[in-house]
């Protein structure tokens, strides 16, 4: 009679593809799920060092041009920037600082009409009274007041903390832009030997890639709050300054700062009167058609080449989130995405290694 054959041990888990895993890809596998967790866990802390990057490449990139024209080295050319840098805010800050202050005090003072004004604008049209009925019904409701109670703490203590976080953003950007090169060997140390040539290439194609989005980036905030400061000159809008300043930094996010930029002027706008109104929307139209076909072209000359629809929806999953701080570098987030997939995936995947990142 045959004896019965011993049990045979499990099988090894295989692939989709049949090939079996070996312990490797499972160690590989557990190491990206713990490092996934790990920066989640830590996203406010890498937020605010991916801030830090953002600060020395405009640095480094302000820096470049002494170091070739005038021979100077990183370190001096750094020191020179810098030092400029505080001049410049300095007397910036003697020549407009106090107009800027005076005006932001009284814009502060403004806004309280402005809501008013705003307010009876809207109850003069069916479609305005029903927004108008929307809001008062969700200021009403109990779960709207607990959330504007919550969104108003938050913003409390997002404005105390924000001095604490711009020092500390500062100083990892004039650290990284002083000696760059320790930080990149240091992180490419932590790379297998045979990944390193790759991760350096991608390393330089996201700073380059970034650096460009920057230089846009800053010219278009440039030109908005140039032509935003002419615009309302010229109809004779009141706290032109304030509104200018503001235009320019609300235009670092796209698509939602501009919108919100445009409230703000026709709603104090309005404190004068709807002739006002009606000019300084056409204005805030000029700008943004301006911006949109003239500026935003010449930018995207040296930019990062980043469709709006992948720039609303950065906005969108990075605010959702990742709160104000998503918000904020939403854009570069995605720019830096988009570097990292097409050199390490698409450019791969379709055989062309030598391709520009950015483009």
């Amino acid at each position: 009679m045959a004896t019965p054959a011993p049990p045979s041990a499990s099988p090894p888990p295989v692939r989709a593809g049949g090939q079996s895993l070996s312990r490797q890809d499972v160690l590989t596998v557990l190491a990206l799920g713990a490092a996934a967790w790990l920066a989640w866990q830590l996203a406010a802390v890498l937020l605010l060092a991916f801030a830090g990057v953002l600060v020395a490449l405009v640095l480094r990139q302000l820096a470049q041009p002494f170091e070739r024209r005038l021979g100077l080295r990183p370190s001096v050319a750094l020191a020179t920037v810098a030092i400029g840098l505080l001049l410049l805010l300095v007397g910036g800050s003697w020549l407009v600082g106090a107009n800027i202050a005076a005006q932001l005090q009284a814009l502060n003072e403004t806004l309280p009409r402005a809501w008013q004004a705003l307010q009876g604008w809207l109850a003069q049209s069916a479609p305005g009274r029903s927004a108008l009925a929307m809001w008062q019904s969700a200021t009403r409701d109990a779960q709207g007041l607990q959330q504007l109670a919550g969104l108003f703490t938050g913003t409390v203590n997002a404005t105390v903390a924000a001095g604490g976080a711009l020092v500390l953003v500062l100083a990892i950007g004039v650290y990284l832009a002083a000696d760059p090169r320790v930080y990149v060997m240091g992180l490419l140390q932590l790379m297998p030997h045979r990944h390193r040539e790759r991760a350096r290439r991608t390393l330089a194609a996201c700073g380059e890639g970034l650096s460009r989005w920057l230089l846009g980036q800053g010219a278009s905030m440039l030109a908005v709050g140039l032509l935003t400061a002419l615009g309302l000159g010229a109809i004779g809008m009141p706290l032109v300054l304030s509104l200018s300043v503001i235009a320019a930094i609300l235009e670092f996010v796209p698509y939602f700062g501009p919108i919100f930029t445009a409230v703000l002027i026709i709603a104090v706008a309005l404190t004068e009167g709807e002739r006002m109104a009606l000019m300084a929307t056409l204005v805030c139209l000029a700008v943004q058609q301006l911006e949109a076909y003239v500026v935003q072209p010449v930018a995207q000359r040296w930019a990062v080449r980043l469709p709006p629809v992948m720039g609303l929806l950065a906005v969108l999953v990075f605010g959702l989130l990742f709160g104000l701080a998503g918000v904020l570098l939403a854009v570069p987030l995605m720019v830096l995405s988009m570097v990292v997939i097409r050199t390490l995936y698409a450019d791969p995947l379709n055989g062309r290694t030598d391709r520009n990142p950015l483009r």
